[in-house]
């Protein structure tokens, strides 16, 4: 299937649950379980071939997506969209729905999403400042999502929206060989 279709496919979905959560009084919640899933995507194999394998019926599907949900204690309204999702063979489009809706959620509140690497993990005082320099930047709240990437070996790469400033050591390191070159 294109992406440009299961594009249009999550961003259905995603609306369809955020007006559920929205009527229901619980996009934080929903939110919450959205974000617990994404990380859970990332991290896991065994995840990932459920969410994608076409091989696996509609019932087995439904039955392991709701027991992981359960087991995660996800709301009510999110662990049934999960089964709804596994019966319409829509799961593979998770990644994209739970970036759409995070998008609506984060337009509704007036905020800007950024996506961080970081060679290590931040501190809460280094998040608290990277948050706060990032909404003094850009004038309005930011919700920030960082990750981390030892390849970089130091600094940060911060995106948001269509911005993006590299300044890992990765990145200077690479400029300075390029420029080497040069030299020679």
């Amino acid at each position: 299937m294109p992406s440009e279709t299961i594009g249009v496919i999550a961003s259905r979905y995603a609306a369809a649950l955020f007006d559920l959560a929205d009527s229901s009084s619980s996009l934080d919640q929903v939110a919450g379980d959205l974000k617990t899933l994404k990380v859970m995507i990332r991290d896991s194999a065994d995840l990932r071939r459920l969410v994608d394998s076409p091989v696996l019926s509609r019932a087995e599907q439904g039955r392991a997506i709701t027991a992981v949900a359960q087991a995660c204690g996800f709301s009510e309204l999110t662990t049934k969209f999960l089964g709804l999702a596994a019966r319409n063979r829509r799961l593979f489009t998770l990644p994209g729905v739970i970036e759409s809706y995070l998008g609506r959620l984060a337009a509704r509140r007036g905020e800007q999403s950024a996506m961080v690497a970081s060679a290590v993990a931040l501190s809460p005082a280094q998040n608290d400042a990277l948050v706060s320099a990032l909404k003094t930047a850009f004038g309005s709240n930011v919700a920030v999502e960082v990750k981390v990437d030892p390849s970089l070996l130091g600094g940060l790469v911060v995106q948001v929206g269509s911005r993006m400033v590299d300044s890992s050591l990765k990145t200077k390191l690479q400029h300075l060989k390029l420029a080497m070159k040069g030299v020679g």
